[in-house]
């Protein structure tokens, strides 16, 4: 079952000497991230409530100087689901993907959604196979056509080349993937930075 709380932006570094920070928000309007009402850490135990400033910048409740401002830098932020607005259709929350089951076209099993990664060229989909292996897909329409998330599953046409992730040392590979996908630049190893927050489409 998908995580109750979703994650839905980071604190980033202090703007100016008054508290204000840098908030790198994974919605997709970055100002909604302060309609949410108050949010809370990674533990559930501290909880902030944001004032939006614009241009990524807000003031958080309480945090009146530079040197508050920047113990909070690094510090995630999450929402309780039930928050959320609804999705619209093809959209989905990148949370919810994470745990379905995939399979090909065919039926043939493909693991299991992990995370949902974006390095800034798209989301991407990290599986996991029954061996352990790790396998990047792009959340396209085209790769991923069928989306079900209260079925538990995502079906996927794989594309002639996919990122598999060598374990380390494997063949003498460091941990850099071992194939880009054609026409895409290497991208590195899945980030543990997961950006689950935002809604994104399924498009091409």
């Amino acid at each position: 079952m998908p995580d109750p709380r979703i994650l839905v932006g980071e604190i980033g570094r202090p703007h100016g000497v008054r508290g204000l920070v840098k908030i790198h928000a994974f919605t997709t309007e970055p100002s909604d991230i302060a309609s949410y009402g108050p949010l809370t850490d990674a533990e559930g135990v501290r909880t902030f409530a944001l004032g939006w400033l614009g241009g990524g910048v807000a003031r958080i409740e309480g945090v009146a100087d530079r040197d508050a401002a920047a113990r909070l830098t690094g510090t995630r932020l999450y929402v309780a689901r039930e928050r959320l607005p609804p999705v619209e259709e093809e959209e989905f929350y990148l949370a919810d993907l994470v745990g379905l089951d995939a399979a090909t076209v065919e039926g043939e099993p493909q693991g299991r959604v992990v995370a949902v990664e974006d390095f800034g060229a798209g989301p991407f989909l990290t599986l996991r196979d029954a061996e352990g292996r790790e396998t990047l897909l792009p959340f396209t329409r085209t790769v991923v056509p069928v989306v079900d998330v209260a079925g538990g599953k995502i079906q996927v046409a794989l594309p002639d080349e996919v990122i598999v992730q060598p374990e380390p040392g494997e063949n003498g590979l460091s941990e850099e993937p071992a194939t880009a996908i054609a026409g895409a630049s290497p991208l590195p190893r899945r980030s543990q930075h997961r950006r689950n927050g935002g809604q994104r489409d399924a498009a091409d």
